[in-house]
């Protein structure tokens, strides 16, 4: 490869690399729009104005302004499933704090975004659907892998059920708590959701003994 060749790879790296960071900032932007205004009370011009860019700038990016908000949302979740599955090095009872901790505290952080991702989004969205749908499953699989070593496809229909149940309770009960603001603590209904998780399990357990609870000290 000659000088004018390594030249021209080097200048289109720099600009891919720039274009991810414009990217990656307009929907850090996005993330916060969104928390403070519906989906439908922002124009295309709003979210330029807002951003400070050309209307034309998102467009490039993101085709309109749907692209846009399930690009935002599709960061959100992935923001929520770094916290919520993370943790694989530390003991099986401390992931779980781990992982409801997070959870809770995205959702705490978030609000907007967690509540579009459980209710569906603008007029029960498929794709954003779709969204949820993978959300949940990732987590059930980072339960299951952690009781049992398995992935939710591979346990008992009645385990999955226990646990999906169980996350749909967590989801619930979220919801529930967000606008209570510090009415409740989040290591307080950490705590509930824990214990309704030991319960869950102990369910599994009696009816299905092949997916044993797990003990303390596990």
């Amino acid at each position: 490869m000659n000088n004018s060749q390594q030249r021209g790879q080097r200048s289109a790296t720099g600009a891919t690399g720039r274009s991810r960071a414009r990217r990656a900032e307009l929907i850090a932007i996005g993330r916060t729009l969104f928390a403070d205004t519906s989906y439908d009370a922002l124009s295309m011009d709003d979210i330029a104005r807002r951003a400070g860019v050309a209307k034309g700038l998102v467009y490039y990016y993101f085709t309109n302004k749907r692209g846009y908000y399930l690009a935002v949302i599709e960061d959100a979740v992935g923001d929520l499933l770094s916290r919520a599955t993370g943790g694989e090095e530390v003991p099986r009872a401390e992931r779980v704090l781990r992982t409801l901790d997070g959870y809770l505290r995205y959702a705490q952080q978030n609000q907007a975004a967690y509540r579009t991702m459980v209710t569906g989004g603008v007029g029960h969205d498929t794709e954003v659907i779709a969204i949820r749908d993978r959300v949940r499953g990732q987590i059930l699989d980072a339960l299951a892998i952690g009781a049992w070593g398995r992935t939710s496809k591979d346990i008992p229909p009645t385990a999955r059920l226990a646990l999906t149940g169980w996350l749909y309770a967590v989801e619930g009960v979220t919801l529930d708590w967000l606008p209570l603001g510090d009415e409740v603590s989040r290591e307080r209904v950490r705590q509930l959701l824990v214990r309704n998780l030991h319960d869950a399990f102990h369910a599994i357990e009696e009816l299905e003994p092949g997916c044993p609870a797990p003990r303390p000290g596990e």
